[in-house]
Formats: C-alpha cells, sequence, structure tokens
C-alpha cells in the first residue's frame, strides 16, 4: 500500500473511532438522563461540585435546588451529601450543601454527610460505607451530563439506580459535556 493510500486508511479509521466514542457517550449520557427517580428509593446521594471558599459554586447550587424540590416532594427521602474539601476550597462540598439546606429550613435529620471523597467513584463508595447492608438502591442527583458515568460507578459499587438530574451551567456546558464525554470513556475502559 503507498503511503497516501495507508495515511487515508488511517484518518478514516481515526475518524470512525472519534465517530463511535462520540456516538456511544452522547447515547449514554442521554439514556441516563431518562431513569427519573419517583421516590422508590429511600436514599438519595447528592453529588459534590466546586465550591468557592464557603460558598457552592452555580454547578454545585442547580445540584442542591434539585435535590431541594425532589426531598420536599418526597418526605422519605433521606440526603447523602457526598464531597471533600479541594485545596483551594475554604470548607467541604458536603459541608457547604448542608448549609446551603439548612439555609433552606431543610430538616438536618434528613441529611446524611460525607465529606472525604475526592472523586464519583469515591462519593459512592464512601457513601456505601455509611448506609445500611439492605439499602439495594439510590437516588442519584447530579448535572444532567454527569449522569451517565456516576450511574456506571454506582453499579460497580452495588447499587441500582434512578436520577434527578440538575441543569447545567450554560457558561461551562459545552466544556463540562466535552470532558465528561472523556472521563465516560475512561471509567468505561478502567473501571472506575
Amino acid at each position: 500500500m503507498k503511503k497516501g493510500k495507508r495515511l487515508l486508511f488511517v484518518m478514516i479509521i481515526g475518524f470512525f473511532i472519534i465517530f463511535a466514542w462520540w456516538f456511544a457517550t452522547g447515547h449514554a449520557m442521554k439514556e441516563a438522563q431518562n431513569k427519573r427517580a419517583d421516590g422508590n428509593y429511600s436514599i438519595a446521594v447528592v453529588l459534590g461540585a466546586k465550591v468557592n471558599g464557603t460558598t457552592p459554586s452555580l454547578a454545585l447550587r442547580y445540584r442542591l435546588e434539585a435535590a431541594l424540590s425532589y426531598a420536599e416532594s418526597h418526605p422519605n427521602v433521606t440526603l447523602v451529601l457526598s464531597g471533600g474539601q479541594g485545596a483551594d476550597e475554604g470548607i467541604s462540598e458536603a459541608q457547604a450543601m448542608v448549609n446551603y439546606l439548612s439555609a433552606q429550613g431543610f430538616p438536618e435529620n434528613r441529611m446524611i454527610v460525607e465529606d472525604q471523597s475526592t472523586s464519583t467513584y469515591e462519593n459512592l463508595v464512601n457513601t456505601k460505607k455509611l448506609l445500611p447492608q439492605d439499602v439495594t438502591g439510590i437516588t442519584i442527583i447530579t448535572s444532567d451530563y454527569h449522569l451517565a458515568r456516576a450511574g456506571y460507578l454506582a453499579e460497580k459499587v452495588g447499587y441500582d439506580w434512578d436520577a434527578i438530574p440538575a441543569k447545567t451551567p450554560k457558561v461551562v456546558e459545552a466544556k463540562v459535556r466535552f470532558r465528561e464525554r472523556l472521563a465516560l470513556l475512561k471509567t468505561w475502559i478502567v473501571g472506575k
């Protein structure tokens, strides 16, 4: 095969690999949002996001608004607030969530704090350690684009799941959706 034809062949194969990755991750991200929670599970895990000093970022605030609305509609649901403290954060993501929900009048006895995790995988592993062994299913509350990976990891740690998608801030939407496609592919390959 001549050099030009070989290069063309490699480019075509590369294009199809990229197309397959883009399609598969996009499909998974869309499907995860269809697993809408209906109050069936008594535990809802709110996954952390950036804290600016002690204030929830817009992404975290959207997750908290979704969690508050869902929990108010389903009084049987307890929220697990899951997220550690990054080097550039004044408090843990979990503590920022407690502060926000408490300020909205949400009862403390319906909150469980998990403040050690630094990744989505750790969110779910550490949450599992805090819950009774008979809990087999959870509701995941996180940004819409993040649900596929969070759900995949929930299954890896042994949970059935449904979801409440929170909206994504428009200002970062393109960037985080692209980055999430890469993260989802990595998770499918390495398992966490």
